[in-house]
């Protein structure tokens, strides 16, 4: 071996093992709690559900801490949830979908007056309401994706084209909760209540609870979720990824039509009769409960578990204040507040990771 192919070898020897280090440095507080924020979205609604409960409980005691109380609190939530669960979505993919109250209520009046009507039976018609609410988002979906038409738009159009159909094909009939309990109970199904320990739920709370964990199932742990949030981050970079973004997006404005009309569905139980004037402000409470659970208006940010949060964030001061015996206006005033700082929480997160 030559003299120069020994020194190489002994400079090899003594040379440092590693390529390059890095000094680490603990981070803050602020930083910590930062990306906490930034991995854990349903972190913040979570924290402040947690904060209504206790300072509720404090100043109400035991006329809030008690089973009756905080299931009540998820009866009233459970039309508004599952509706925002499907206004999540669609925002994941850094869309908006006005038209999900109009498709609720439409399927329950098609469920209703197919039934009553037609005399299709009740699991026919309830069916039959299932899959119009699925059509009725697929062409949303599909205007989005294919027509390459503005979400807000599309569904503001769309809302006013179904809101519309609802009141001309049901003539402003309500079909009276007497008549569906005696001649087709099943509509009633999702509002049937039952017992456990002192508590007393419905079958459409059970609903949206499962709803919502086979919803953060597939976003997480699926390809169809991971494609939900690369289109609501870039569609763009998703196509290049080999994501079929416009499938994506028909699926996911048509999942949000089943599920909206599940809603409706519950909507029945929830009232007892088929009414076309319920629901009506079901687009707005889905917005509200979606942002304040941390969700991005901007797409490809958030977690179901965060809209489920921010559903139960209003109900528990809806009936917090009530039961207060405040002015029911207080409750639209922090409802206000909580939205524009769940906004800027989200900014200041972006901002940060940015």
């Amino acid at each position: 071996m030559s003299n120069s192919s020994q020194n190489f070898e002994n400079g090899l020897e003594d040379a440092a093992t590693t390529v390059a280090e890095f000094d680490h440095h603990d981070k803050g507080f602020v930083a910590q709690f930062h990306h906490a924020l930034h991995t854990t979205p349903a972190l913040v609604p979570l924290i402040v559900l947690i904060a209504a409960i206790v300072v509720f409980g404090l100043l109400l005691g035991s006329k809030f801490f008690s089973p009756f109380a905080l299931t009540l609190i998820l009866q009233q939530v459970q039309i508004v949830g599952i509706v925002a669960a499907a206004q999540s979505l669609v925002i994941l993919t850094a869309g908006i979908d006005l038209s999900v109250g109009a498709i609720a209520v439409i399927t329950s009046v098609f469920m209703g007056q197919f039934t009553f009507r037609y005399g299709l039976p009740v699991e026919l018609a309830v069916a039959a309401g299932l899959t119009a609410g699925t059509l009725i988002g697929a062409l949303n979906g599909w205007l989005v994706a294919v027509m390459r038409l503005p979400p807000f738009i599309v569904t503001l159009g769309m809302w006013q084209i179904v809101l519309a159909a609802n009141f001309l094909y049901s003539a402003n009939e309500t079909i009276r909760s007497q008549d569906i309990a005696a001649q087709a109970p099943f509509l009633q199904f999702m509002g049937s209540k039952f017992k456990l320990g002192g508590a007393v739920f419905t079958y459409g709370v059970v609903f949206m609870v499962i709803l919502v964990i086979v919803l953060a199932y597939a976003l997480r742990s699926t390809a169809w979720g991971r494609h939900v949030y690369a289109v609501g981050d870039d569609p763009e970079a998703a196509e290049l990824s080999g994501v079929n973004v416009k499938r994506t997006l028909i699926s996911v404005y048509a999942v949000a039509g089943l599920i909206c009309g599940f809603a409706g569905w519950a909507l029945i139980g929830r009232i007892g009769s088929v009414s076309p004037t319920s629901g009506q402000l079901l687009n707005i409470e889905s917005i509200t409960a979606v942002v304040i659970g941390g969700i991005s208006l901007f797409g490809g940010r958030g977690s179901i578990v965060g809209t489920f949060f921010g559903a139960l964030i209003v109900g528990v001061f809806t009936l917090g204040l009530r039961l207060a015996g405040a002015d029911a206006q207080w409750t639209y005033l922090l409802i206000g507040v909580l939205i524009i700082a769940a906004v800027a929480v989200d900014q200041w997160i972006r901002k940060v990771a940015a």
